[in-house]
Parts: C-alpha cells; structure tokens; sequence
C-alpha cells in the first residue's frame, strides 16, 4: 500500500522518476519468456523421470499412500490445513506439526480405513506430484505452442499456465492413483514414529512414522 501511494505520488508530481521503474518491469517481461523455456525443458526432461522412479519402487508408493492417507485423517479429524509430507522406503515425513500422538494414531488409522477399501484416501489435492504435473503440463503447452505459432512471447506463457493449471490437478490426481501410490498395504504395518530434526537450522521438526511389512505365509 505504501509503495502504492508513492507511485501515485510520483505520477502527479515527478512522471520521470517512474522511468526507471517501467523499465525495469519491461525487462522483466521480455525475459520472462526466456526463463520459461529453460524451466519447461528442464521440468520435461526431469519429470517423467521422477515419475518412473516412484511409480517401479511398489513400497515407496505404499509409504506414499499411507503418507496421504495419514495427511487426510490429520485434516478431517483435527482441521489441520498447511501440512505436508514425504515418503521413503522405511515409512513417510509428517510436517506441520509436533503432536506425535495425533500423527500417530491418525497413521494407524489411515492405513487401517485403506485395508477397509477407502483408496480415495491415498490421494491428496496438495501432493508434489500434482504440482509435478502442472509444471510438466506447462511446459508441454508453452513448447508445443512456440512450434505451433512460431511466437516467442509471454502469451504463449499466460496460455500455457492457464491451461495447466486447469488441468494439471486432474492430471495430478490420476498419476497419484495410478503410478505414484499403492492401496496394496494388507501386509503393511506401522512400527513406532519419532521426532526427526530438521534437514537444515531453519526448517521445522518433522515426525517419521517407520513402517514394515508382514508377508502372508
């Protein structure tokens, strides 16, 4: 708001102080489309990539689908709204909070609903993948829009972010169900969670929840 009303002030008193400012934004508008294009070769090479990993690794995608499946139970049951997780090959990462006891018991909870046949569980509006997907989804229409129109500008990236953003999440929630998680867990089990520090002094504690696996005899 302040840097608002200095700008109007400006305009009525000293048009040319906002020279510098205009041009500035104009730069930023002519390599926007640039920047763009580096990140959706990168985002087109890389993410199918990531995706391939997940999707061959059958317990990590157990652990995933437990892991948001846990996400979901936290937010139903106790109106949390800005978690976030991940999953490894011995269990998943809760962020967000530091009741281990609700973490916990809405683990065991979650995989016991996924036993149960709930699968729509296992799949969560915020996952990377989806974001994942509407970045893959961007960078697809902003390439195939340059070869299309031969028109190198910042329409083609207003496009193509509309565009992914309008159905990079249904692309999400379809890659999620059918590559990046499994509700095969009948032999899963949950052994303990514990607080893990932080990856780096700045980052807030996370709680582990370890999993294991009880093959049927």
């Amino acid at each position: 708001m302040f840097i608002l009303l200095l700008m109007v002030l400006a305009m009525l008193f000293s048009p040319y102080l906002l020279i510098p400012f205009f041009a500035f934004f104009a730069l930023l508008v002519l390599l926007l489309p640039f920047k763009f294009t580096i990140n959706s070769l990168f985002h087109i090479f890389t993410i199918p990539s990531q995706i391939y990993r997940i999707a061959t690794n059958r317990v990590l995608r157990r652990n995933h689908a437990l892991e948001h499946a846990t996400v979901n139970v936290l937010e139903r049951r106790y109106g949390y709204r800005n978690l976030a997780g991940y999953a490894e090959n011995n269990g998943f990462y809760i962020i967000g909070t530091n009741n281990i006891f609700q973490v916990e018991q809405a683990a065991r909870e979650a995989l016991t609903l996924l036993k149960r046949g709930e699968k729509e569980l296992a799949v969560h509006d915020k996952c990377g993948t989806s974001i994942s997907m509407v970045n893959f989804l961007s960078a697809i229409v902003f390439i195939s829009l340059i070869f299309a129109t031969g028109n190198f500008s910042i329409i083609n990236v207003l496009l193509a972010i509309l565009l992914a953003n309008s159905l990079g999440p249904l692309l999400g929630k379809f890659v999620q169900r059918y590559f990046t998680t499994s509700t095969d867990v009948a032999e899963m089990e949950i052994v303990s969670s514990y607080y893990a520090p932080g990856q780096m002094w700045n980052t807030p504690a996370r709680i582990f929840v370890k999993t294991s696996w009880i093959p049927y005899l």
